[in-house]
């Protein structure tokens, strides 16, 4: 796992930007912390942040060149299946230079990428991002893995194509930092950027499965390399019964795949289902697995350790639980802040952070039960998707009930608020069109109100026919089909610019590794040829992982309600966090003279804030904060 930075000039005004290669890999040390090396030609320059995973030795370090010097390449992942492709696909190229120099997967690719061009991007398995170079055509090839687990931002200008891991690095090349206001507005929705976008013009990010191809011409290609469809024909392929065999046949092998490293290694357990296959399966393969679980010593409504506990004992894991009070949390609010380099509002990057930053004490690589959600419908919209088909008599009673839904008191805080926060949510969104109900269930807000939260002056930036625009085309997908229609959507929208945005940025911010199972592409091929009552019904989410696992794990940890990785937000800003609203983020004097958000409506969400009825007022606030606290340090 590492970090990447290169910048490519057309002219020779361009060139002398070349010389930000260090600051620029600077900023990535989090991401590499064992080593640092750059790499410039007479156009281009790479840097390259390095944590080593495996073969950890200096001749595996980057930017590394071919045995001719001809071509070079950083790379930032894993692939899992190097030594097969390496045995399949270059005997004859390892002959000609005497055999491989290193025992990892990155002088795979490199001479991969010599011998076959990106058509051998399709054969990879793992997460990665990479930039490959050949000085004597000056071709220049830029890759992403196909579910985005790993980030590329770039800037095309007239004369220079700039990228990297991180925006921060990205800003060190010099590129121009205006705001979008479109964006603004879909973030302030969805509490984070939807991809490709970002949160300033003209920078992107490449999208998932897509290599671009760029010379001393400029852009010369950008194409997909592989596509996750639904495979309806699969559907009959298997009986049910079946199909659980073959999914722990396959998550089997992506467990064990992901065991290889030559570094300490351990499993994330919330206690949860996903985390807790991951960690069954991983038992299976190495002896006395490390795993790891956070809890909520003041909030037991949020705390799911016992349930960590019980698949840990079951499995004899040397399990290590971080019991955290209020003041643990809080202590580690600015360090979150401080490494968003764009506007990201989901509050739970607060424990995602601690949990990497205290596991990384332990161990260097992590596996996760990310991705079993999108892939295999384990939210509970997926259960209310569910219900709005079936036309029941409880569904139109829900429905009916719109009216007293909207007197109750509704926060994600305590059980009976939550209750009537989600029938509130599925009665307004059963009356919707699939595409305008994922809509809502994905936003914290609706249209208009993002558009009253940004202040008249700068309400002529933002573009509401583009705006609707990235919105139908997030909801191409979504045709009147089955659920499997939304879980890829939800595979190329949540999963894309929430829950891997969020992991990445958290697990680098601490030099920590986090690989996913659950996102290995025979696992996701898999179960989207799965129909879709194999996923959802109307007893169950998640069906054919709950029931293929049902013998691998303690009963306890099924049929009990599912709160995700959360955290008692509204308490704190009613509470310790008070004074960053009112005094300082969010404070009227700083509102107006910033001009970005209009001071009426900020100040409304504060008093609602400390209402009886704050529903997801809260969510909203961190997203101003957020952008606040962001917008200050590179703007201010």
């Amino acid at each position: 796992m590492c970090g990447i930075t290169g910048y490519y000039a057309l002219s020779n005004n361009a060139a002398v930007n070349l010389t930000k290669v260090t600051q620029s890999s600077q900023k990535l040390l989090k991401r590499g912390p064992d080593v640092g090396n750059v790499f410039t030609d007479d156009n281009i320059a790479f840097g390259h942040r390095r944590l080593s995973i495996i073969d950890t030795s200096h001749g595996a370090d980057q930017p590394m060149t071919d045995a001719t010097g001809r071509y070079v390449i950083i790379f930032n992942g894993e692939i899992f299946n190097f030594r097969a492709l390496s045995q399949q696909y270059l005997q004859a190229a390892w002959q000609r230079i005497g055999g491989a120099k290193t025992s990892g997967d990155t002088e795979v690719l490199l001479y991969l990428l010599i011998e076959y061009g990106p058509k051998c991007l399709a054969w990879l398995d793992g997460f990665f991002a990479f930039a490959f170079y050949d000085k004597e055509t000056g071709k220049m090839i830029l890759g992403r893995d196909p579910y985005g687990k790993k980030p590329l931002v770039y800037y095309m200008g007239r004369d220079f194509l700039a990228f990297s891991s991180e925006m921060k690095a990205l800003l060190e090349w010099g590129i121009p930092k205006e705001l979008d206001y479109s964006v603004l507005h879909q973030y302030l929705q969805l509490n984070y950027v939807p991809q490709p976008q970002s949160m300033l013009k003209g920078v992107a990010k490449l999208r998932p499965a897509h290599y671009m191809v760029y010379d001393k011409n400029g852009l010369q290609d950008y194409a997909p390399y592989y596509e996750l469809k639904i495979n309806k024909e699969g559907y009959n392929k298997y009986s049910y019964e079946e199909a659980q065999q073959e999914l722990v046949k396959r998550m089997d092998t992506a467990v064990q795949e992901r065991l290889i490293a030559d570094v300490p290694l351990g499993a994330f357990l919330s206690g949860g289902i996903d985390s807790s296959v991951i960690v069954a399966l991983a038992s299976r393969h190495t002896k006395q697995l490390n795993t790891f679980s956070i809890g909520y010593k003041d909030n037991p409504f949020f705390d799911e350790t016992r349930y960590a506990k019980s698949v840990a004992e079951k499995y004899k894991t040397n399990h290590t639980v971080f019991s955290l009070n209020t003041n643990d949390f809080l202590e580690h609010v600015y360090n979150v802040l401080d490494y968003i380099d764009e506007p990201f509002a989901d509050s739970s990057a607060i424990p995602e952070y601690i949990l990497c930053m205290e596991t990384r004490k332990h161990v260097t690589v992590a596996l996760s039960g990310d991705g079993g959600d999108e892939v295999f419908g384990g939210y509970n919209k997926h259960g209310a998707e569910w219900k709005v088909r079936q036309r029941s008599f409880t569904n139109n009673l829900v429905r009916a009930g719109l009216p007293l839904w909207n007197a109750m008191p509704r926060s994600r805080n305590g059980k009976f608020s939550n209750l009537f926060r989600q029938l509130h949510r599925f009665a307004e969104g059963a009356n919707l069109s699939v595409q305008d109900r994922y809509w809502r269930w994905a936003t914290f807000i609706k249209q208009n109100e993002a558009s009253a939260l940004i202040s008249k002056d700068m309400r002529p930036y933002v573009d509401l026919k583009l705006v609707e625009s990235e919105r139908r085309n997030l909801l191409s997908g979504l045709r009147n089909g089955d659920i499997n229609e939304v879980l890829l959507t939800d595979m190329n929208l949540v999963l894309l610019s929430d829950m891997l945005v969020k992991v990445d940025l958290m697990s680098m911010a601490n030099s920590l590794e986090v690989r996913s199972p659950f996102l290995d592409h025979k696992v996701v091929d898999f179960a989207f040829g799965l129909p879709e009552q194999y996923k959802v019904d109307g007893k169950m989410k998640k069906r054919i992982v709950q029931d293929a696992f049902r013998s691998m794990l303690p009963p306890e940890i099924y049929n009990r309600p599912k709160h995700g990785f959360e955290i008692p937000l509204l308490d704190w800003f009613r509470k310790e966090l008070w004074p960053l609203i009112d005094d300082d983020l969010l404070s009227k004097k700083f509102v107006e003279e910033q001009g970005i958000f209009n001071v009426n409506v900020t100040e409304a969400l504060k008093r609602k804030l400390h209402s009886n009825n704050p529903e997801d007022t809260h969510a909203t606030i961190w997203a101003l904060i957020v952008f606040q606290y962001w917008w200050r340090k590179y703007y201010v």
